[in-house]
């Protein structure tokens, strides 16, 4: 009796998850080597932490939205574990856990996944990295400055000339809800998700949601906080506040707190980091402060800052920190205040690419190898140990017979973007001889080239054959030139 072939399995992705193909991983490995560089120049070193924390590690730490995206699971040992939402609670575990080991004030970044099952969007996926720094066992306004500066330098680092690290203390919105009158905490984290939204839903909608409610776009109702028409005004005007420079919105925001509680102390702060930014070198262009920004997460205690493309204003930020001086609390009675910073790479690139700053590139190698006729394989791969000896990323075109014609290794060059070929011939290596082809210059010659004969007779273009000692200095000068 025939054996019945196994059911094939529907290959597919999970929602909000992605594959990362060599044309998705190419751009960002550069970019990550680039921010790890900044990190390091600022004196932090590296971490790693589980993917899988202890559930009642992860839970309340970020608030009632993070908590409502946990992916959760169970350990064979039937251990309600949950998958980390940010890089962040996991390091505030870490100190706490190993204080003989970790001496502060101690600086660490970390780069990897984290999992949120939120609805997925343009750059928002359900995984993606986050690359991370932080400070922990510091309460100087300066380690503040400094994430904002290190917040910049990535930004240049990744191209971009149009950015804004947006800056707010969390004690002042503190302070102007107390004085107004909004003391219970269930009412002030719903304010603060309301400001949130500013930027996404507009003044109007925010102003709905903060008093009655509104039906979104849906149809969806949405409850408002219900505050009376008064305190509704007097946030907004808050929100509202501008300045020329960071030190006059400063100045304005103390005028419309005047004598509220904690606000003294928020308002000194801001002065303080004002002038640390100054010392800094981070310019008032790309950093400014804003009394409409409210960070999402519940953790943060003091400056909160976050950064946004005005020229792809729908991917959100992507980035944003501040200062969460109770978090390692959780886990110790021991104090212990901390400033931080991520990047969200994911939608970091997403934005990237729609601006036109990532250059697209399928493959490493920088040379194929490639054979015409019965060339012995150890001289092929004598060529490729030269190159690669060198320096240069170097693929050898090995396939079946059948594959080995010159159109298909060719063809293989084309398609994942390698930009020179070296070519094997039988009279070549007879000769001592080897022929460089210039794919990127071979390939604009030809564009314009209607006549099918012409186009063919320029099939060479771009190549040249030069002696076998003279292969590397050749090759080096073709890249040199891309």
């Amino acid at each position: 009796m025939a054996k019945s072939s196994p059911k094939k399995v529907e290959a597919r992705l999970l929602k909000g998850f992605q594959d990362y193909l060599p044309g998705d991983l190419l751009p960002r490995l550069p970019l990550i080597r680039r921010i790890e560089e900044i990190f390091v120049r600022y004196g932090f070193s590296p971490i790693e932490t589980p993917i899988l924390e202890h559930l009642d590690v992860l839970l309340g730490a970020g608030g009632e939205n993070a908590n409502k995206e946990l992916f959760r699971l169970e350990t064979p040992e039937e251990e309600e574990v949950g998958m980390r939402f940010d890089l962040t609670v996991p390091f505030s575990r870490v100190v706490a856990q190993y204080p003989d080991k970790i001496k502060t004030p101690f600086r660490r970044y970390a780069i990897g996944p984290v999992f949120r099952a939120d609805k997925p969007g343009p750059g928002r996926f359900r995984q993606f990295t986050q690359l991370d720094a932080d400070i922990a066992g510091s309460p100087v306004i300066g380690t503040d400055a400094e994430m904002i500066a290190i917040m910049a330098e990535v930004m240049k680092a990744a191209g971009v000339d149009e950015f804004n690290v947006l800056i707010n203390n969390r004690k002042l919105i503190d302070a102007l809800l107390e004085g107004n009158g909004i003391s219970k905490l269930e009412t002030q984290k719903h304010v603060l998700r309301v400001i949130d939204k500013l930027a996404k839903v507009g003044i109007d909608n925010i102003r709905r949601e903060l008093g009655p409610g509104r039906i979104d776009d849906s149809g969806d109702p949405i409850p408002g906080v219900e505050l009376d028409e008064a305190v509704i005004e007097k946030i907004l005007e808050f929100v509202a506040i501008e300045g020329d420079n960071r030190r006059v919105i400063v100045d304005n925001v103390e005028k419309s707190l005047g004598d509220a509680k904690g606000a003294d102390t928020a308002i000194t702060e801001m002065r303080d980091l004002a002038d640390a930014l100054e010392a800094l070198g981070v310019d008032e262009a790309h950093a400014k402060f804003d009394p409409s920004l409210a960070r999402g997460l519940d953790y943060y205690t003091g400056p909160v800052f976050e950064i946004v493309l005005p020229q792809a204003p729908q991917f959100g930020s992507v980035g944003g920190g501040g200062r969460y001086d109770g978090l390692v609390s959780r886990f110790s009675s021991q104090p212990m205040p901390c400033t931080g910073m991520s990047i969200g790479l994911d939608r970091l690139v997403a934005a990237l690419t729609h601006l036109g700053l990532v250059e697209e590139k399928t493959a490493s190698a920088q040379v194929l190898v490639v054979t015409l006729g019965a060339v012995p394989q150890a001289e092929v791969l004598g060529v490729a140990r030269e190159l690669r000896d060198a320096g240069i990323a170097t693929e050898v075109f090995m396939a079946s017979k059948k594959k080995m014609k010159m159109g298909t290794q060719l063809s293989h060059a084309d398609h994942y973007g390698i930009p020179v070929a070296v070519i094997l011939g039988e009279d070549e290596v007879a000769n001592g001889q080897v022929s460089v082809k210039d794919l990127v210059k071979g390939k604009e010659d030809r564009e314009d080239i209607d006549d099918r004969d012409e186009y063919r007779a320029a099939g060479k273009t771009g190549q040249e054959t030069v002696s076998r000692a003279d292969l590397l200095a050749t090759v080096q000068s073709l890249l040199a030139r891309g």
